[in-house]
């Protein structure tokens, strides 16, 4: 039981800041920007969101809570649909700039449920990649640094992998899904021409990109 406690609390607190960071979306914020502000109060710690929630244990223990005690754990349970949830509006903000540039390559940055590992088990990067994969097909290029080969959900979509430099060179639209330091050392220069979704925060300085119909872009959160 104290196991699980200890996952269903750490998800309990991502849901938060995943939930504030649709909120921030919603009112045109930066929620890197408000998180760090308010973490900034003594007796304030706010988790940093990310495209959901993964790995073998904080995505699976809170349900043997709840399935305990179903009568009794809404908050445990509303936090695994938020977390769950977030990798559904992921997926429809990639899909909303994916669409707005037609034949544009897109690079799916990151497939591990967090940085610098090779564990894909409960992905949310790799359940988003694989959504946008089956969508657009042959446009989208996988940068995973700890893999050699794309697992088999991505079978039959035409996505290919690729290193991160390649990435850089061929495609417009970067979407950042893992925040693995080798994501992080990219400079500026070798993005700021791009259309960029940060799920994880890890660019700052990534200026938002005029677009056709003349609006500023800079997804995040």
């Amino acid at each position: 039981m104290t196991k699980l406690v200890e996952n269903a609390f750490r998800d309990v607190n991502i849901a938060f800041a995943n939930e504030l960071s649709i909120v921030s979306d919603q009112m045109e914020l930066d929620v890197w920007e408000v998180i760090r502000l308010a973490n900034r109060h003594p007796r304030v710690n706010i988790l940093q969101p990310g495209p959901g929630v993964g790995g073998h244990c904080i995505a699976v223990d809170p349900w043997f809570i709840v399935h305990g005690a179903p009568d009794h754990t809404p908050l445990i349970r509303t936090a695994r649909e938020v977390n769950d949830g977030k990798i559904d509006h992921v997926v429809r903000q990639a899909e909303a700039l994916i669409e707005e540039q037609p034949g544009a390559k897109i690079g799916l940055l990151g497939l591990a449920f967090k940085a610098n590992i090779d564990d894909f088990r409960e992905s949310p990067a790799k359940k988003v990649a694989v959504s946008l994969a089956k969508r657009f097909g042959s446009r989208t290029a996988i940068v995973e640094p700890y893999t050699d080969t794309l697992p088999k959900e991505f079978e039959g979509t035409g996505a290919s992998l690729v290193d991160v430099d390649t990435a850089l060179l061929e495609c417009d639209i970067l979407i950042v899904l893992v925040d693995h330091d080798a994501f992080r050392a990219i400079p500026l220069a070798e993005r700021s021409d791009k259309l960029v979704y940060d799920t994880r925060g890890i660019w700052p300085d990534q200026p938002a990109t005029k677009i056709d119909d003349g609006r500023k872009l800079r997804l995040v959160g």
